[in-house]
């Protein structure tokens, strides 16, 4: 029986996640990613209960990616080392089921594209351009023929051509005003608890242990666009190296790295909503959907479940009757099949939009917190963090860590 065919443009999670979850909708799915080779070094991403639960909705277990590690707690410290606030892991366990994990980035991404065919998956293949005119989309890259498609899921990241393409009018990027490094070490020595972030006057510092053992270490700075170090790893000691413990023995830890592993970029989130979440037959996700400040810690959460919502939504790759597609070989032509997945395009619109452009907003608010630098505001914020019960702090993320739901 002929399948749907769907072309995912990125190879990181979101598109990964999308492609998993098509395929078990029983899709034919080709991925373009414009990277030669699957990433082998970089940050970790935190995966909220939210995350876990639409991951387990597709049957992936997160765990097995890279061991399943948990911090026995977290929270907010100031830089000479006092809690603001903390909670235990056992009481968000209790409160939404699972708790939080922390995995090394390359693990998951690894993890996911394993469960694909290996013909899925095309590497140094740059999405350049999809026409989609005549509502039967054709992917156009750098390399090899046009891709004839049912649908197209645009994951190709925050700087997405296919967003700026489709949405010209849209005002694009904002900087929020700060630049992160982001790395990982190993340091079973030190025998770290706890997931905290610091916050200092415009700075932030953040140690999340990984389900694997190590530490991904991050740190945020407010400085102009384009500001970057000779040595990013003795700015980071400048900046950091005489905050509470465990930071200076963790830049002990980063100044032995290549240089090159430790990340450096400046932050950015969406300047406004987009106007929808598809155009035709083609869907946005994740970064190149709703950019978001990392504050939070639900930029990948996000793109999971918009991953997981828009594969539920659409119809079952398998073409029966009432006309459709042309198989894996072509796209998709007219009659109820078509209609069908525009249909579930739009219910994804309604679906998701709403709920990301929240999450992007929120994490903008919090990161301005984080990041003030007056003496006085910097103060009464840390007065009025200190002055939550941890109780009604961990009921504010209600709405983050219980809000996934698949329509229907």
């Amino acid at each position: 029986m002929p399948k749907r065919h769907a072309v995912v443009a990125g190879a990181g999670i979101g598109g990964l996640t999308a492609a998993l979850a098509l395929r078990r909708r029983g899709w034919h799915v080709t991925v373009c990613e414009r990277a030669p080779e699957p990433p082998t070094t970089g940050a970790g991403i935190g995966l909220a209960p939210n995350a876990l639960r639409a991951l387990d909705a597709i049957g992936v277990d997160a765990a097995r990616a890279a061991g399943s590690a948990v911090p026995a707690t977290m929270g907010v410290r100031r830089a000479q080392g006092q809690w603001l606030t903390r909670a235990g892991t056992a009481d968000m366990a209790a409160r939404y089921g699972v708790p939080p994990i922390a995995v090394p980035r390359p693990a998951l991404t690894a993890y996911l594209a394993a469960a694909l065919p290996p013909d899925a998956l095309r590497y140094g293949t740059t999405v350049t351009a999809v026409d989609d005119a005549a509502g039967s989309p054709v992917v156009r890259t750098e390399v090899g023929p046009a891709l004839p498609a049912d649908l197209v899921v645009a994951a190709d990241g925050i700087h997405s051509p296919l967003r700026r393409a489709y949405f010209p009018a849209h005002p694009g990027l904002h900087y929020i005003g700060e630049t992160a490094w982001r790395t990982i070490v190993d340091a079973p020595d030190l025998r770290i608890p706890a997931m905290s972030e610091t916050w200092g006057r415009g700075e932030r510092f953040g140690v999340t242990p990984l389900s694997d053992g190590r530490f991904y270490l991050y740190a945020t700075a407010v400085v102009p666009a384009g500001t970057r170090s000779a040595d990013p790893r003795a700015e980071l000691r400048r900046r950091f190296g005489s905050w509470h413990d465990p930071i200076p023995a963790l830049l002990d830890r980063v100044a032995r790295l290549d240089p090159a592993d430790v990340l450096s970029n400046d932050l950015y989130d969406l300047a406004a909503p987009l106007p929808r979440l598809h155009h035709g037959r083609i869907a946005w996700l994740g970064d190149a959907a709703h950019a978001m400040a990392p504050n939070l810690g639900q930029g990948g959460c996000q793109a999971i479940e918009d991953a997981v919502v828009l594969a539920h939504l659409l119809p079952a790759g398998d073409v029966g009757d009432g006309g459709g597609s042309g198989g894996s070989g072509g796209s998709g032509g007219s009659g109820g099949a078509t209609d069908s997945v525009s249909a579930a395009l739009a219910a994804y619109t309604a679906a998701r939009r709403d709920r990301t452009d929240a999450v992007r907003v929120r994490a903008r608010r919090v990161g301005r917190l984080g990041a003030l630098r007056h003496p006085l505001a910097v103060a009464a914020r840390d007065l009025a963090v200190r002055a939550t019960p941890a109780r009604l702090a961990l009921r504010g993320m209600d709405d983050l860590f219980d809000g996934f739901r698949l329509p229907g």
